[in-house]
C-alpha cells in the first residue's frame, strides 16, 4: 500500500493526519458553536475533579530522557511531553497516562522545523519563494510524517522577525519584514494543521533581535515598533488558529519575556482574544533566576504563572514549588485553575480524550517517499536565488562538456540539511554532487569533483587538485558557505564573511579564468567582498533538505527556471549589520561627496543586494501601472493594477511587488513597506494584469498603547520586482482611523495575498 494511502486510512483511526479535521478532531477557533460548548463543559468538569497537584501535572512539560520518571506520567505528573520521536514510545507513555487517576492524555510535542523524515528547505529559503501555498505544502508534509509516528505537536513556525544576520536562529525564520512575515507564519500554522499537528508559535516576543546579534541576549524595542514591526506575525498565527506560543528567553526592554504579563496576558490574550495555552521555552521560568528578577525557583515560578505561561518546559519548577506558593496565598489557585483549563481546553479541541493511542508499529523509515520526495524537491527549486548571472554563465550552456565541481559542501549531506533536522537522516539526501552527476550523466557531461579544502575550509593542501580540475572544465560549479555547525541556535557571528579559507579557493578558482558558478549553503547572508566582482554567476542554495542535489541541478541546467526573492538585504560587510529595507528616513539623507549626512567613510551605505532582490533566465517588464481610486475612505482598498510581460525565451515566475510608504505623519515612517505581494508565472513573451489590492486600514500604524492610527494625508505607491521598486503614484487618506488595541482591523487575514 503506498505511504499516502496509508496515512489517510490510518488518520481517523489514530486522530491525527491529513483528515484528522474531517474525523472530528477541534483545532484553535474552528470549533462550531455547538462543540466548543461540549469542549467547555467537558473542561469545567474535569476541573472540578481535580486536585492542585494533578492541574499542576498539566503545566507540567518534561522531555525524554533525564529526569523524566515514567512512573510520573501514571501518577498524572506530565502533562506534556516533548522529544518522543517514535511510535513505541509514544504509545508507552499513552498505555501510562490511562493508568492515572483521571486519564488525562499528555500531548506529545517535537521540533518539527522544516521537515520530519523528509527535509525542506530551512524556513528562511521557504521566505525567499514568496509563496505560502508551499509553505503550506512543505508544513503539511513535515507534519503528515511526524503524526504518523505520534507526535501531535510541533514547536514551530517560529515567527521571530530578524533584521541582524549575525543571530544565528535567523535561519529558522521568515526574514526581516512583518508582511512576509505574518503571510508565511500563517501558512505554516494552516499547513501544520492539515497535516496533523498543532503548533506552538515562538519566540514571544522580540527575540529575533539581539543586542549585538548574541542569541539569549537582551532586546530593546519600542512598544510601537513592538507592534508595527515583531508582533504582526505572531498575531497572524493567532488568527490563523495556533494553539499554543512560547515564551521568549530574552528580555524585553528590561523584563525577561517569561515574566511579562504585558506580552502573555496584556497583548495575546486580552488584546488578540487568545485562549490556548502559552508553554516557556526550555528551562525558560528557571532562567528567570539569571536574568536576576527571581532570587530562587519558587519566585521563578511565582513570577512566570502570573504573568500568563501556563506550562513549565523542562524547569519541573510548577509542579515543585507552586503548591506551597498557592497555600501560603502567594499565587492564587485561581490562576494555576485557569492554566489548567487553557491546556485542557486544548487537549479537548485537538480531540486527544477521544482517539485510540498510536500504532507502536509504525515507523519512521517508511520515509521518504516518492511523493513526499518529489514536494521536497519541487520546493527547494523554487527557494534558490539567482543572486547574479553576468555573462549568462547559467544555466549550463550547450557548448559545457566537462564540469568540476569543487568545495567540501557539496558532496555533505548532512550540511545540506541544515539546523534541526528532526528525524532527517544523511542518508536520505541526494547532494548537490550527486545531483549534478545524476543529470550530467543524462545530459552526455563529465563532472569531476575537488573538494580543494576540508570542511570548515582550514587546510587547503587539495587545492592543487581543484586548479587542475577547474583548468581542465568548461564550468566551475563551486559549493561553498556555512556548514550546519556555523548556523542555528547558539550559532551568532561577529564576521559573516566565508569562514576559513573560502574566499582563497574562490578567488584562486575565478582567476584560472574559467567561468565560475558559486552556490552558496548556508542559513545566512554571507559577506562576499571582492568575490561578488570576479565571480559571475552565484546562487543562494540555504540548507536545500533532502533534495536539494536533485533541485540544485534543476536550476543549474535550466530545467527550472529560478524565481525566489531574497527575503532579507544581503549586506557588503558585517559592519553595515542590522539592515534591513525598511528603516525610517533621516533628516540627512544619503548625499554623494558630503561627508555630513548618512553614509560610512569606509563602504557604500547601500547593501550588495536589496530586500526582494532575485533574478531569472528570463526577463520581465512592468508597464501600465494604475491606482483605482486615489480618494480613499473607511473601508476602501489601494488598488493597484500593472502589466507584467516576460520579454525573454525561457517561461518563468516573477513575484510582483507592492510597497508603500507615508512621507509625512505625526511619527516617522518607514522609506518603504511590503504591503501585497503576487507570483505570477508566465510563458515567454506573455502579459498578464496582476492587481493587488490593500485594505486602507493596512496602511497605518501603532502608538506605544497598541492604538492604530491611519492618519489622512497622501501615501506613496511603489510597484516592481524588488524593494526599489519605482513610484507608481500616490493616493489620499481622506478620513483618519483610530482603532483601539481590543479591536480587529477589518482587512483581509495574512496569508491571502491581496
Amino acid at each position: 500500500m503506498p505511504v499516502e494511502e496509508m496515512m489517510v486510512r490510518l488518520s481517523c483511526l489514530s486522530g491525527v493526519g491529513p483528515l484528522s479535521l474531517a474525523c472530528g478532531l477541534f483545532f484553535g477557533g474552528l470549533t462550531a458553536a455547538g462543540a466548543q460548548a461540549d469542549v467547555e463543559r467537558r473542561v469545567e468538569d474535569l476541573l472540578s475533579r481535580m486536585t492542585l497537584e494533578e492541574k499542576l501535572g498539566q503545566l507540567n512539560l518534561i522531555s525524554h530522557g533525564p529526569p523524566l520518571r515514567w512512573e510520573d506520567i501514571a501518577e498524572g505528573k506530565a502533562g506534556a511531553l516533548l522529544n518522543f520521536n517514535s511510535a513505541q514510545d509514544v504509545a508507552r507513555a499513552q498505555a501510562l497516562a490511562r493508568q492515572s487517576r483521571l486519564k488525562i492524555p499528555p500531548i506529545f510535542g517535537l521540533d518539527v522545523l522544516h521537515g520530519f523524515r523528509t527535509q525542506f528547505p530551512i524556513p528562511l529559503g521557504e521566505a525567499a519563494a514568496f509563496n505560502p501555498d508551499l509553505s503550506r505544502l512543505a508544513s503539511e508534509w513535515a507534519a503528515k510524517e511526524a503524526s504518523y509516528v505520534g507526535v501531535q505537536w510541533t514547536f514551530a513556525p517560529m515567527a521571530d522577525l530578524s533584521r541582524d544576520s549575525r543571530w544565528g536562529r535567523m535561519v529558522e525564520g521568515f526574514g526581516e519584514d512583518p508582511y512576509l512575515g505574518s503571510v508565511l507564519t500563517a501558512a505554516r500554522v494552516e499547513g501544520f494543521r492539515t497535516g496533523g499537528l498543532a503548533t506552538a508559535t515562538k519566540h514571544f516576543a522580540g527575540y529575533g533581535a539581539p543586542q549585538g546579534g548574541r542569541d539569549y541576549d537582551t532586546t530593546y524595542i519600542p512598544p510601537a515598533e513592538m507592534y508595527d514591526t515583531y508582533l504582526p506575525p505572531f498575531r497572524a498565527a493567532v488568527k490563523a488558529g495556533s494553539v499554543s506560543f512560547m515564551a521568549a528567553f530574552n528580555a524585553l526592554n528590561g523584563t525577561p519575556s517569561t515574566a511579562s504579563p504585558w506580552l502573555q496576558t496584556d497583548v495575546l490574550r486580552n488584546q488578540w482574544g487568545f485562549d490556548g495555552f502559552v508553554t516557556s521555552d526550555w528551562a525558560g521560568i528557571h532562567e528567570l533566576i539569571g536574568h536576576g528578577v527571581a532570587a530562587d525557583g519558587a519566585e521563578a515560578a511565582r513570577k512566570a504563572i502570573l504573568a500568563g505561561v501556563d506550562m513549565d518546559m523542562m524547569g519541573q519548577l510548577y509542579i515543585k514549588h507552586l503548591p506551597d506558593e498557592v497555600r501560603a496565598g502567594r499565587v492564587p489557585e485561581q490562576v494555576v485553575t485557569e492554566a489548567a483549563r487553557r491546556v485542557l481546553r486544548t487537549k479537548m479541541r485537538l480531540g486527544l480524550f477521544d482517539q485510540p493511542d498510536i500504532d507502536p508499529t509504525h515507523v519512521d523509515s517508511v520515509f521518504p517517499s516518492p511523493e513526499s520526495r518529489k514536494a521536497a524537491r519541487e520546493v527547494a527549486q523554487d527557494t534558490l536565488v539567482l543572486l547574479q548571472n553576468r555573462d549568462n554563465v547559467l544555466p549550463v550552456a550547450p557548448g559545457v562538456r566537462t564540469i568540476a565541481v569543487v568545495g567540501p559542501l557539496a558532496d555533505s549531506p548532512r550540511d545540506q540539511l541544515g539546523p534541526h533536522a528532526a528525524r532527517g537522516h544523511d542518508s536520505d539526501s541526494v547532494t548537490i554532487l550527486q545531483g549534478l552527476r545524476q543529470r550530467a550523466e543524462a545530459a552526455g557531461l563529465r563532472v569531476e569533483h575537488a573538494p580543494a579544502c576540508d570542511q570548515f575550509c582550514r587546510n587547503t593542501d587539495k587545492l592543487p587538485a581543484a586548479l587542475e580540475a577547474a583548468r581542465k572544465s568548461d564550468l566551475v560549479v563551486a559549493v561553498f558557505g556555512e556548514p550546519q555547525e556555523l548556523s542555528g541556535e547558539a550559532a551568532s557571528r561577529t564576521n559573516l564573511a566565508l569562514n576559513g579559507r573560502q574566499a582563497e579557493v574562490l578567488e584562486a578558482l575565478a582567476a584560472t579564468g574559467k567561468p565560475v558558478a558559486l552556490v552558496i549553503i548556508g542559513g545566512r547572508p554571507l559577506v562576499l567582498g571582492t568575490l561578488a566582482e570576479k565571480i559571475p554567476s552565484i546562487v543562494m542554495a540555504w540548507y536545500p533538505g533532502t533534495e536539494g542535489g536533485t533541485a540544485v541541478a534543476d536550476v543549474l541546467f535550466g530545467d527550472a527556471n529560478p524565481s525566489a526573492k531574497l527575503p532579507v538585504t544581503w549586506p557588503r560587510a558585517t559592519g553595515q549589520v542590522p539592515i534591513y529595507y525598511n528603516r525610517l528616513p533621516t533628516g540627512r539623507p544619503t548625499l554623494p561627496n558630503n561627508r555630513f549626512t548618512l553614509q560610512y567613510i569606509d563602504e557604500a551605505i547601500t547593501p550588495l543586494y536589496p530586500f526582494g532582490w532575485g533574478l531569472s533566465y528570463t526577463t520581465f517588464a512592468y508597464k501600465d501601472p494604475a491606482i483605482a481610486g486615489t480618494r480613499l475612505s473607511p473601508g476602501d482598498n489601494l488598488d493597484v493594477s500593472v502589466t507584467v510581460t516576460n520579454t525573454g525565451t525561457r517561461p518563468g515566475k516573477e513575484v510582483v511587488q507592492l510597497y508603500m510608504r507615508d512621507p509625512v505623519a505625526s511619527r516617522s515612517r518607514p522609506l518603504r513597506q511590503l504591503k501585497a505581494f503576487e507570483k505570477v508565472a508566465l510563458d515567454a513573451g506573455e502579459s498578464r494584469q496582476v492587481r493587488l489590492r490593500v485594505p486602507v486600514e493596512e496602511l497605518g500604524f501603532h502608538l506605544d498603547d497598541g492604538t492604530y492610527v491611519v492618519e489622512a494625508g497622501d501615501i506613496e505607491v511603489f510597484v516592481g520586482g524588488n524593494s526599489l521598486a519605482p513610484s507608481v503614484g500616490k493616493v489620499v487618506v481622506a478620513e483618519p482611523i483610530r482603532i483601539p488595541p481590543t479591536e480587529q482591523r477589518a482587512s483581509a487575514s495574512p496569508g491571502v495575498v491581496r
